[in-house]
């Protein structure tokens, strides 16, 4: 899990706002292109403390940084993943890792909404775990994966011999990457911080819904079509039965709350009183 500095935070939701609406409406293979894109803007971030301090320095405008970022990138990656990277740096972090740190879960959101788009984000989130499971079971696995002296290359053959045919193509897209750019870090970390990156983007997507009463089929469909266009990607529904809402619906999906019940209105109308 990666643990952010105040600044950072804050400044890693707005770039996952930015995100939601560079991947709304798009196939799961242009999500997966993004994900690559940021993948490779990654692995520059951590060739360079230059250029981490330079995005990421208070003194000097979002226009130069904005520059930096075009000069470097536009030729090796899409628009898309451009205007993000852009936002990103506009942006105030706490230190220079951070920025990078941010844009690796970026990375792994955006291939993971990929997987949501084709209904396998629950399988990817199961495979990872399993993977996080296996690494530290097998001390000959943990050692060749964390090899020094053998190329990226020969480990990514590696990962995909043993898993290609048994992991989606996104989780065996998320295993290379996770042997590409280690941030110096075990194996076993880099890991545990894709897990935590692809469920950040499943309880994005999965809206908890409180009712009084049991959905119909009907009443599903609309209110999850309704989610999938607001969103731009498919929603998935986690229905739980609460007799104290006394009629309505509450809804809590990514960071928004939408509060229909009775209780919230009856609460809503004391305040006003009460005011």
């Amino acid at each position: 899990m990666i643990v952010l500095g105040g600044s950072s935070r804050q400044s890693l939701t707005g770039a996952r706002a930015v995100l939601d609406e560079k991947l709304k409406g798009l196939s799961a293979a242009d999500c997966s292109a993004i994900s690559n894109d940021l993948f490779a803007v990654l692995v520059a971030l951590d060739s360079s403390t230059g250029l981490r301090r330079a995005l990421t320095d208070p003194a000097r405008d979002s226009a130069s940084k904005a520059e930096l970022i075009s000069d470097l990138f536009k030729k090796s990656v899409g628009a898309a993943t451009l205007a993000l990277l852009t936002s990103a740096v506009s942006l105030r972090w706490s230190n220079p890792a951070e920025l990078a740190d941010a844009v690796e879960q970026l990375a792994v959101e955006a291939e993971a909404s990929a997987a949501n788009i084709s209904d396998s984000l629950d399988q990817v989130q199961s495979e990872i775990f399993s993977f996080s499971k296996i690494v530290l079971e097998n001390q000959d696995l943990r050692q060749a994966l964390s090899n020094t002296q053998d190329s990226v290359v020969r480990k990514q053959e590696l990962l995909k011999s043993i898993f290609g045919s048994k992991f989606s193509t996104f989780s065996n897209a998320l295993l290379s990457h996770s042997v590409e750019g280690r941030r110096s870090r075990s194996i076993e970390k880099t890991i545990s911080a894709y897990s935590h990156a692809v469920t950040a983007r499943r309880n994005r997507v999965n809206a908890h819904v409180r009712s009084s009463v049991a959905l119909s089929d009907v009443q599903k469909k609309k209110l999850t079509d309704s989610l999938t266009k607001q969103i731009g990607q498919p929603v998935h529904l986690n229905i739980e039965i609460d007799p104290s809402v006394l009629g309505g619906v509450a809804i809590r999906f990514g960071d928004e709350v939408i509060d229909g019940t009775i209780v919230n209105r009856l609460a809503q109308a004391s305040q006003a009183l009460v005011g």
